[in-house]
């Protein structure tokens, strides 16, 4: 029936078009870390997908959006992959366990928990970081000494912050549903002295590995379409690209202020889905 292709036509173009969307979007959260997974599920809910659809073809966009994006950063050296492999171990425990305890606290109050916390983080960013890693040599049986990927820094980690803030922020962010990225910025960069651009990059790989293990667990409940997921995930690919080359780019102050306007923005979108 001609009103069945015009029907089907109109629904394709539709689809490239919130690739575009998804591309714009995928730019903005790459150059500052996020995984953008609120951002990106309220454009597909917008445009009328299914629910389980949307949320499985969002994991598919962060994975490719990050993937790329890492592949950017890590070809600089701007992935401190130390810290990825060792901040992952503690987010996938505690993501884990945060999923697996979500049925026990309301997803209302965690929503606003979540919010308020993204709040004080984005605060926190406002204030100046000085130099790329601690000053000093720190002896202390807390401190952990890693050299960065191109061996120029030692960052000390302090191990007495970053643990069990990693553990607190993973077991929320794994109860409510969403990446990391928005709180392992500011944890590198401000208790860690990581620069910008590698923060950013060193979250890009973490979103990946999440968005990887998330996507295959919606998979396997079948609710993956490639009709929708595949065109998007293109979008996703070239905004991980020109996020990542822009990031790159980009003064560490451009950085910071979109970081803390999207991470604001993250937490009203947080706090506006607590009272819907």
């Amino acid at each position: 029936m001609p009103w069945e292709k015009i029907w089907l036509r109109r629904k394709n173009m539709n689809i490239w078009v919130l690739a575009f969307i998804i591309l714009v979007i995928a730019i903005l959260m790459v150059m500052t870390g996020h995984g953008g997974g609120n951002f990106f599920i309220i454009a597909l809910v917008l445009a009328g997908i299914d629910m389980h659809i949307a949320a499985t073809s969002v994991q598919f966009i962060l994975f490719t959006a990050a993937f790329f994006a890492m592949l950017v950063f890590g070809t600089k050296k701007f992935v401190e992959w130390k810290l990825a492999i060792f901040m992952g171990v503690l987010i996938g425990i505690s993501a884990f366990s945060g999923g697996y305890f979500s049925d026990y606290v309301p997803d209302k109050t965690l929503k606003l928990i979540l919010s308020v916390l993204l709040v004080i983080l984005a605060l926190f960013m406002l204030k100046p970081v000085r130099g790329n890693a601690t000053r000093g040599v720190k002896t202390d049986w807390h401190y952990w000494p890693v050299s960065s990927f191109d061996h120029s820094v030692i960052y000390y980690i302090n191990l007495a912050i970053v643990v069990p803030t990693v553990l607190a922020f993973g077991f929320i962010a794994g109860m409510v549903g969403i990446s990391g990225g928005s709180f392992m910025v500011p944890l590198l960069v401000l208790a860690c002295g990581v620069p910008m651009k590698n923060a950013v990059g060193t979250a890009s790989s973490l979103v990946a590995a999440s968005a990887l293990s998330g996507l295959i667990g919606h998979a396997v409940s079948g609710h993956f379409d490639y009709r929708i997921a595949v065109p998007l995930a293109i979008g996703g690919t070239v905004g991980g690209l020109i996020g990542g080359s822009i990031a790159i780019k980009s003064r560490p102050t451009l950085r910071r202020v979109l970081f803390v306007v999207t991470t604001l923005l993250a937490a009203l979108i947080l706090a506006y889905k607590a009272f819907t």
